[in-house]
């Protein structure tokens, strides 16, 4: 970031630390909690819902709803970190619907090419953190 965006971004989040004390004089900036991984607080719909929803249900000549979270797991990829959440929430999603691991991985490494090997990086380390978690409540 340039020298002055950087002055700039410091400058505007005074600016809202201010207006937020005038509004609540206890307003303290380094009180304010960690945003929580909202991937946590979604829960994993039960596959035949998901399959009511986003597979035959939908389109009884269509794709399936373990193909539907797959591709939208691609997507996904190649947005970036900026998806993180989603990715996590879809990983589950489609485990549910049916996706082995080996499925979900490959799907993620495809998008190497079109999202960058960082995204899909980024993917891969979420997607393995959502597989663990799910093996560990199997056991």
């Amino acid at each position: 970031m340039s020298d002055d965006l950087s002055k700039f971004y410091a400058q505007m989040m005074a600016q809202g630390q201010e207006m937020a004390k005038a509004l609540n004089p206890a307003f303290d900036p380094g009180k304010i909690p960690a945003m929580p991984n909202m991937a946590d607080w979604m829960p994993t719909m039960p596959a035949e819902l998901m399959e009511a929803f986003l597979g035959k249900g939908l389109s009884p000549d269509g794709l399936d709803a373990k193909t539907r979270l797959l591709v939208t797991l691609a997507a996904l990829t190649v947005l970036g970190a900026q998806a993180e959440d989603q990715v996590r929430l879809t990983v589950r999603h489609a485990m549910v619907a049916g996706a082995s691991p080996q499925e979900v991985a490959q799907v993620i490494a495809q998008m190497a090419p079109f999202g960058g090997v960082p995204a899909m990086t980024k993917a891969m380390e979420l997607a393995q953190t959502e597989i663990e978690k799910q093996g560990e409540g199997s056991a």
